[in-house]
């Protein structure tokens, strides 16, 4: 081996992982099954029994090359039992076709139940949502159930069976703040509790997912439930986070515990791929009401592979959701969402000045909102993770505070939009937004409500409650549209006869400022995602307006444009990056002009052909988190002959030692050595007897060379390394090894490309300011001042009967369990000992606490 694996075995052993422990539990559950060893064992059925002990890995990557060529193992050897079946009666029984055609449409079957429940969850979430959001403010008489809409049917201007809690504004302010305050406590609690995945958006987790990246229980049955429970009661809270990027989540989670039901979807991670990538589009469509909008959003942005088969099932999955979804008419109104609006009045061309100015808005607004979003992400994740529920809590009260007093911060954002985007007609004012003498005034609480709206979003979207930016960001947008609207407006009242306005007819409104809204809310949502064309259907979906297709494309495509000069890749990217997730976008071109030598790992820990004995392995095994081996042939020539995973190394061990006795001196082979005498794992081991035991020890020989792949992908030193990122882009590998006329020169990682690509881009752009880092500091001290001050004031006023928790107690840590906490953003500069590239030890995926 080399001086690298020497210096390896020097360490402390190690406890054993989580898949090595689960190689053990699932041989001795395969031999309570059998009663005896397992003797005679074919490849495919070796193959199914190493993937279902692989489903225990967590934080790994998915091997896309050897999942499709086991999936084409599992194909042939069920064509060779149907021939084998056929030729022995002379035709295929009923059963047998009946399973064939079961296994060729267990795709749509799985694709209809997961839209029609995805339909469902969307509708119940629509209805309990718009209730909890109005108990705030008051309750129906008639029916306490009912939300202010659905108690006053087709009275816009309220009725009188819908009560304020009191005639008093300062109790209903009190009263407001105080449920805020308990849906945000409710939330929080029921996700640290049950599912610390539910929290967040959960959009770049599962772009990473989608890639091939592990996250064990972020789409399993308790994170879809909490999801599902707690999505409401964080919105009714008040807080500026919205349900669209939640409902992407829940709506895979739903696909993948449906699709585990399903023996196809079940044990094989490419099958699973399009059915999560069909959920994603289903999520947008049920949660824009745009089913097309929702197959271009998974993918413009969430797939890293979209053929033709899986872009059909996404369609057919939106379909079915938005189908069940109207088919419960979650608004009594036709509409599948809040803030569908339909126009009338076309739009004019000197209009596209003001459209390009709210372009630039969105661009700006997203750079902005990115930049101190991740600094407060930085700051929750350094000093906040002991105050999970208390950080959610209390920025629920404070979001109560602020916006009480200003009607459009007030209500549900869904219901705000709903409001700005509409046009002044027909005697509808909305509480004075179409009045010309409320004007000034109205600007102004606009204005404000840009301004705070943004300021919340900063430092809300990332707390530990489902939280999602697509809709907070739409309201900021259509909030300053509105204003921009209303100020175009009144320039031309103010100079109705300037040739600048010579296209407006008179006597007939000229300007719609319910559009400059819309306009608004979708140049927001680009500039904060830098998606482009599913915006544009989506915004299209939603008003059904043809006349504004134009002026949507100019205003996303002006946004695109400034975004882009702030950097590449919208939240979700940039959250992929601050987790440390290995995940590289293929929507991304570089230019480096280094080959693969450069970047490559060198120095390689890899297994001689023969003359390793089994207790070496087990060292190996027990001192390393080393995800895979390469094995060469011997130690002066190092021809590559393959490459063998850790998982198959620990599980063809494990599996030697059952099947019979097997000295630690026992010889390992790799490949088959000339006249020796071998126990395979794959057969009955000879009789030993115990006289025997004695002189056989030292002599016995195992042959490991079933498990190892020997094709593994490799390339050239001297390959280019953008050729090397668009195999891991297109073809999925966890590792590339680079030989060199047959001989093994080293191997390369997605971390190893990552890294590589950082250093680059620090050295063009500025590095980490520790000012930062400073004023972090200062900020958490001032924090902590005001906590010990309040503690005080509550302690003297009561009399020393209420003691609120001292700083670093018990009644003030609420830390939250999860996983994404304990990540940090690959660094050029981070320690990289790792041969896999996703796996356990490097510092930017390692775990320190798994449950």
């Amino acid at each position: 081996m080399t001086s690298r694996s020497s210096a390896t075995t020097a360490q402390n052993p190690r406890r054993p992982s989580l898949p090595e422990r689960a190689i053990s539990r699932r041989l001795s559950q395969l031999s309570t099954r059998t009663g005896e060893a397992p003797t005679g064992t074919t490849e495919h059925d070796l193959t199914e029994e190493i993937e279902e002990i692989k489903r225990y890995e967590d934080f790994t990557t998915i091997d896309w090359v050897q999942d499709a060529a086991r999936e084409q193992l599992r194909r042939r050897a069920r064509r060779q039992q149907n021939a084998g079946e056929f030729e022995s009666k002379g035709r295929l029984g009923w059963r047998r076709r009946f399973e064939d055609i079961y296994d060729a449409g267990q795709a749509w079957i799985v694709v209809t139940l997961v839209g029609a429940a995805i339909g469902l969850n969307a509708g119940f979430l629509n209805i309990v949502t718009e209730w909890l959001s109005d108990i705030k403010l008051g309750y129906c008489t008639t029916a306490f159930y009912l939300n202010e809409n659905f108690c006053c049917w087709g009275d816009e201007k309220g009725c009188q069976e819908w009560h304020r809690w009191s005639s008093f504004w300062i109790f209903n302010y009190f009263l407001y703040f105080t449920f805020s305050t308990i849906f945000a406590l409710a939330a929080a609690s029921l996700v640290k509790a049950f599912a610390p995945y539910a929290a967040g958006s959960g959009i770049s987790e599962i772009k990473c997912i989608i890639a091939g990246f592990v996250m064990k229980g972020f789409l399993g049955f308790w994170t879809l439930l909490i999801k599902s429970i707690c999505l409401p009661l964080a919105i009714a809270s008040g807080l500026s986070v919205g349900k669209e990027g939640p409902s992407v989540h829940y709506a895979v989670c739903t696909g993948n515990v449906i699709s585990r039901f399903f023996g196809k979807y079940k044990r094989n991670a490419a099958k699973t791929r399009e059915i999560l990538s069909a959920c994603a589009a289903a999520g947008v469509a049920v949660a824009f009401g745009s089913p097309i909008g929702g197959v271009l959003f998974s993918l413009e942005e969430m797939s890293s592979s979209f053929p033709l088969k899986t872009m059909w099932r996404s369609y057919f999955c939106a379909l079915v959701a938005t189908a069940v979804l109207a088919a419960m008419n979650p608004f009594w109104t036709g509409q599948l969402v809040m803030f569908e609006v339909r126009y009338d009045r076309s739009w004019h061309f000197f209009e596209i000045i003001f459209f390009i100015f709210i372009g630039i808005f969105g661009g700006l607004y997203g750079a902005f909102v990115m930049k101190w979003n991740l600094r407060a992400q930085a700051f929750r994740k350094k000093f906040l993770t002991k105050y999970a529920i208390l950080e959610a809590t209390l920025l629920a009260a404070a979001t109560a505070i602020l916006c009480f007093p200003n009607k459009f911060l007030r209500i549900d954002m869904t219901e705000s939009m709903e409001i700005l985007f509409l046009e002044c007609e027909a005697g509808r004012d909305y509480d004075g937004l179409c009045e010309v003498n409320n004007r000034w005034r109205l600007i102004l609480s606009l204005a404000f409500a840009t301004i705070m709206r943004t300021f919340l979003v900063i430092i809300s979207y990332g707390c530990k409650v489902p939280a999602g930016i697509f809709v907070p960001s739409m309201a900021v947008g259509a909030s300053f549209g509105r204003m921009v609207g209303i100020l175009v407006q009144a320039l031309h009242e103010a100079f109705p006869h300037a040739k600048f306005f010579a296209a407006c007819q008179p006597d007939v409104a000229c300007i719609t400022p319910g559009t400059y809204a819309f306009l608004g809310a979708a140049a927001a949502l680009s500039g904060i995602m830098h998606i482009t064309v599913s915006v544009v259907v989506i915004m299209f979906e939603l008003t059904g307006a043809l006349t504004y297709i134009l002026p949507t494309m100019i205003v996303v495509g002006v946004t695109k444009a400034v975004s882009d000069r702030f950097g590449k890749g919208g939240i979700a990217d940039r959250m992929i990056w601050f987790n440390g997730f290995p995940f590289l976008d293929n929507k991304e071109e570089h230019t480096f002009g280094v080959p693969v030598s450069q970047v490559m790992t060198s120095e390689v820990t890899w297994l001689p052909s023969s003359g390793l004995t089994l207790k070496t392995l087990e060292q190996l095994l027990s001192q390393t988190k080393y995800q895979g081996f390469p094995v060469v042939e011997d130690r002066s020539s190092r021809i590559l002959l393959g490459y063998i995973g850790r998982t198959e190394l620990c599980y063809a061990i494990d599996r030697t030692k059952k099947e019979g006795f097997v000295s630690s001196n026992a010889k390992c082979f790799f490949g088959q050595p000339p006249s020796i005498s071998l126990q395979t794992p794959s057969t009955a081991a000879p009789p030993v007897t115990f006289e025997a035991i004695e002189d056989a020890s030292g002599q016995q020989s195992v042959d490991f060379s079933r498990f190892i792949d020997p094709t593994p992908l490799t390339v050239h030193p001297r390959i280019p390394l953008e050729t090397v990122m668009e195999l891991f882009k297109k073809l999925g590998p966890r590792i590339i090894l680079v030989e060199y006329r047959g001989r093994l020169s080293g191997l390369v990682t997605v971390k190893d490309c990552l890294k590589y690509q950082f250093k680059v881009e620090a050295q063009e752009t500025s590095t980490h300011d520790p000012v930062v880092d400073i004023r972090q500091e200062k900020l958490w001290d001032l924090i902590n001042s005001a906590a010990d001050w309040v503690a005080d004031k509550v302690l003297s006023v009561s009399g020393g009967r209420i003691k609120l928790g001292a700083r670093g107690s018990s009644f003030m840590d609420s830390r939250m369990d999860d996983p994404r906490d304990q990540l940090s953003p690959i660094l050029a500069s981070s320690r990289h000992d790792i041969l896999e590239g996703t796996e356990e030890v490097d510092p930017g995926v390692e775990l320190q606490a798994r449950r």
